[in-house]
């Protein structure tokens, strides 16, 4: 018998390809002095929250998933807490990237959000980036108590233009729900299925935009801000007041390096300057 004879294997197509599974949950609170701390952090899998140093009173958490990117079958779940008085920032380490999807599978992230009474959350995760054959099912959940403060932004990529990518084969759906005291204050659903490309190229969708980006602000400072909004705005993107303290914007853009252009100083008019350092690396 030959005891160094190669192990046979077979592969088979069908089997179940290894897929990345993350958890985290992060709860913040105000101390006595105004100083949002953690309560609670929990974190499992693929996806980690970091804490950088920060000389302001509110706190700011990174989000990275050590995966490197989204791809068919991979579970991803956050979930934020921010209690009465804390102020808390939450973006992601770099662009998330949505690869290429096995026949039959997707992608789903999930992230539930609540912000108590004189709480504030700025949702700020860098673009989500998606290629050509990418299957995507994220929902984005948002509580708020009627005190509750909010800027959110969330951008899609439709491929890399530098690259010379064009995304011919998608499926996409992407939904956005705040809520206020129970009742829907902003509700956002994206479906795009088959030829992105050939989707946003029509006047009435995206005008031949590469790259999308939502944002919503809710304070009771937005309505007097709208103006100064609006002036930093581009040609393709608009602001609407939905609620006496509830602005919407939507930016369009060729690709996201444009976007990022028209994108940093509103976000730097929502955040009063205080954009994390990752946004500007």
């Amino acid at each position: 018998m030959n005891q160094h004879a190669p192990l046979q294997t077979t592969y088979d197509p069908h089997s179940a390809q290894p897929r990345a599974k993350g958890a985290a949950r992060v709860a913040v609170i105000a101390d006595a002095k105004g100083v949002t701390r953690l309560r609670d952090l929990r974190q499992s899998g693929c996806l980690k929250l970091v804490f950088p140093k920060t000389f302001r009173p509110d706190a700011e958490a990174v989000l990275v998933n050590t995966s490197g990117g989204i791809t068919g079958g991979d579970r991803l779940d956050l979930t934020v807490e921010v209690t009465d008085g804390a102020a808390l920032t939450v973006s992601t380490q770099a662009a998330e990237r949505i690869y290429r999807a096995q026949p039959g599978e997707e992608g789903r992230v999930r992230n539930m959000l609540s912000v108590g009474p004189n709480a504030k959350l700025s949702w700020l995760p860098q673009e989500t980036i998606l290629f050509d054959h990418a299957a995507l099912r994220r929902k984005l959940s948002i509580t708020l108590d009627p005190t509750a403060e909010l800027v959110l932004a969330e951008t899609l990529v439709f491929g890399r233009t530098a690259m010379g990518e064009i995304v011919r084969n998608l499926s996409l759906r992407d939904r956005v729900s705040i809520t206020r005291e129970g009742a829907p204050l902003y509700l956002d659903d994206i479906s795009l299925q088959g030829d992105a490309a050939a989707h946003l190229a029509r006047p009435a969708t995206a005008g031949g935009a590469g790259a999308i980006c939502s944002l919503v602000c809710v304070s009771p400072s937005v309505a007097t801000l709208l103006p100064r909004l609006r002036s930093v705005l581009p040609r393709t993107a608009g602001a609407s007041m939905i609620a006496p303290d509830t602005a919407v914007m939507r930016i369009l853009a060729p690709d996201s390096f444009v976007l990022r252009q028209s994108l940093i100083p509103v976000l730097n008019l929502l955040t009063n300057n205080t954009l994390p350092p990752c946004w500007r690396l």
